[in-house]
């Protein structure tokens, strides 16, 4: 039974950190790593991703309207600090940080019931 991912309507978490990792996660240093293009260097040894390294950040490779549709230009590239980053819930833990984004952005916290079957949800009329 495959589960509705709520972060695929929220995107808050790449609007609201600074998302860096080590410089040889990108495609100039690793082949199939992070386009290059997409990350600035942070310092000598971390790069982060273009529009997250500023007061208000917004990851350049989120596409779409927070709290609405979104993806990841880069999804099967993203960096080990996306890939570690597990929104509320999604494995039975509450993620104190995915909560910040979500209320940053006016949004309430992912509960354990976000994460239910697409069967679970009311069909449309």
């Amino acid at each position: 039974m495959e589960k509705v991912n709520p972060c695929l309507a929220c995107g808050a978490c790449c609007a609201n950190f600074r998302v860096s990792f080590y410089w040889g996660e990108a495609n100039d240093a690793t082949q199939g790593g992070i386009p290059v293009h997409l990350t600035e260097k942070l310092n000598d040894f971390r790069r982060v991703m273009l529009g997250t390294n500023r007061p208000e950040p917004r990851c350049i490779a989120l596409k779409g309207e927070i709290g609405g549709e979104v993806s990841c230009a880069v999804y099967p590239l993203r960096s080990s600090t996306c890939r570690g980053f597990e929104a509320s819930w999604v494995r039975g833990v509450r993620n104190e940080s995915c909560d910040k984004a979500r209320s940053a952005w006016g949004m309430l916290p992912l509960q354990p019931d976000n994460w239910q079957a697409p069967e679970n949800f009311p069909k449309a009329a």
